[in-house]
């Protein structure tokens, strides 16, 4: 299939994201309009363009903080918001689950309850205006310590809302192991939340394990380096624990890979694994999802059934209930049905 023919049929077929770090989908516009906002001048070409300019998962994630900090007032997230909403209506997503990452914020003085009532507000609208449902899983932070984590776990506690369903790990994995962590996942899961995290994107299979075994993690943020144990391997298919696989995102940071070609998502899915496709940081990566969904067809073979699957496996590892997940996949099912010949 062309490549125009292949984005205008995936683009009409309903999809889920559900591994998307809210402040990575923000516009050029956007971050040129809190620029000058905040700072009382234009942003120049040069430093737009510096800020995404990272060689590897560590300068990434301070760029990612650099961005966070052009948002200095709760209110600034509503233009946020308009940005997830295009993208998320560009790309035909009916059903997303955005991490939100807040320890920076609360660092420089944000309330919790504020920001929340903002991200509220806006996906309320969003829901209104066009169907899509949002929820929120909220980054407790490997990045500032225990400490960190447990507080902002008792942020989501205490503050309640409806469209926060759990929690992730995000940060810097190499020097934050997943077991410093086990009191608040556990923490979390007793109160009813649910719990994924980032693993095996910057560390070997063993950051994977840990995260299975101690954090008892329903979904694993990229776990690309799963691949490298075959042991690992029969234990995610066999559990059915699905893999937030963004592999773009993955090409950028060049851990385990630097063409998408070379991607083990393949070997993922033929060996059984419940994988599904997300984009992490669009903006940062200049991608979207119906373009990664290209990228899997084009450059890793996957065929438009296996496609197909592939979508059907982002609403089968959301966070939703059975009865959405089935209307979600029906209409994937009635969408396909236009699938042109190929």
């Amino acid at each position: 299939m062309k490549k125009r023919e292949f984005f205008d049929f995936i683009t009409s077929v309903p999809k889920a994201e559900i591994h998307l770090h809210s402040e990575a989908v923000v516009s050029t516009k956007t971050i040129g309009t809190l620029y000058k906002k905040h700072f009382d001048k234009e942003m120049t070409k040069k430093e737009l363009d510096n800020l995404f300019v990272f060689s590897n998962l560590t300068e990434f994630v301070q760029a990612f903080i650099t961005l966070q900090k052009l948002f200095n007032t709760p209110e600034d997230f509503v233009l946020l918001f308009d940005d997830i909403e295009n993208y998320l209506k560009e790309n035909n997503i009916v059903y997303s689950e955005l991490f939100f990452s807040p320890s920076s914020f609360i660092r420089k003085g944000f309330a919790f309850d504020e920001m929340i009532a903002v991200f509220d507000k806006c996906i309320n609208a969003i829901k209104k205006r066009s169907g899509i449902e949002i929820k929120i899983l909220v980054d407790v932070s490997r990045t500032f310590g225990l400490e960190n984590a447990m507080n902002n776990l008792n942020y989501i506690l205490a503050n309640g809302s409806k469209n926060i369903v759990g929690i992730g790990l995000g940060g810097d994995e190499v020097h934050n192991p997943a077991e410093i962590y086990e009191p608040v996942f556990t923490k979390a899961k007793e109160a009813g939340l649910h719990v994924v995290a980032h693993a095996g994107e910057d560390v070997g299979p063993e950051s994977v394990w840990n995260t299975l075994s101690a954090l008892k993690a329903e979904r694993i943020g990229h776990g690309i380096t799963s691949i490298q144990d075959e042991k690992l391997m029969q234990e995610l298919a066999a559990k059915k624990i699905p893999l937030e696989i963004c592999v773009t995102s993955n090409v950028f940071t060049k851990k385990l890979v630097t063409e998408a070609k070379d991607h083990p998502v393949k070997k993922f899915f033929d060996k059984q694994i419940l994988v599904t496709v997300n984009t992490d940081d669009p903006a940062f990566f200049n991608t979207s999802l119906v373009n990664e969904y290209w990228i899997l067809h084009k450059e890793l073979g996957f065929s438009m059934d296996e496609i197909k699957t592939l979508i059907l496996n982002g609403f089968d590892a959301a966070f939703c209930s059975k009865q959405k997940k089935s209307a979600y996949k029906k209409a994937v099912e009635e969408a396909w049905l236009k699938k042109p010949t190929e």
